[in-house]
């Protein structure tokens, strides 16, 4: 499980790429997918924070926390930009953050209600994905509809089953051996 420090020293063009979209609105704003306690997905949206040293979220009482808390599995997806169909997604695990001063620190950063009933997760990154789609001017057509798509693999995660390629038009890809 890496960082988003380490993913982010590893592959930077992706990172900032991923960065970007999900800070499109100003503070961070996205999707974040848990796993309910009967294994089915949950979806809520969220206001992740990135710094140069990790992937955030402030989260309050709710079910999204309490599967984290379960089960630290995540997914996080990029709101829907308004100019493209670009889209950033990361998945890793969750973590609670119980360092007081990198609460304090990100609470004070991201503005986070000092009185609201929240916990400070840090998001490790499994797989980062960034697809950006050309913007046609003549209509839609079949070379203007198929994305670009950057993934990255923490290669020091366990094998998965499968590993399908990814046609990618720039960005080194990091694939784990099957």
């Amino acid at each position: 499980m890496a960082s988003w420090s380490e993913f982010a020293a590893d592959e930077p063009r992706l990172a900032d790429g991923i960065r970007l979209l999900m800070q499109q609105y100003g503070p961070g704003f996205g999707y974040l997918a848990t796993v309910r306690s009967d294994g089915g997905p949950r979806v809520h949206p969220v206001s992740p924070v990135i710094t140069d040293d990790g992937l955030y979220c402030f989260v309050i009482d709710s079910p999204k926390r309490r599967d984290l808390e379960r089960d630290g599995r995540y997914a996080l997806h990029s709101f829907p930009a308004e100019e493209s169909d670009d889209e950033a997604y990361v998945a890793g695990r969750a973590r609670p953050v119980t360092d007081d001063a990198t609460v304090a620190r990100l609470a004070f950063a991201a503005r986070a209600a000092p009185h609201a009933d929240w916990r400070l997760f840090e998001f490790s990154v499994d797989v980062a994905m960034l697809a950006r789609r050309e913007q046609s001017v003549g209509g839609p057509s079949e070379l203007a509809s198929r994305p670009a798509v950057q993934v990255w693999l923490d290669p020091a995660g366990a094998a998965p089953q499968a590993v399908r390629p990814v046609p990618a038009s720039s960005g080194r890809h990091h694939r784990r051996a099957a």
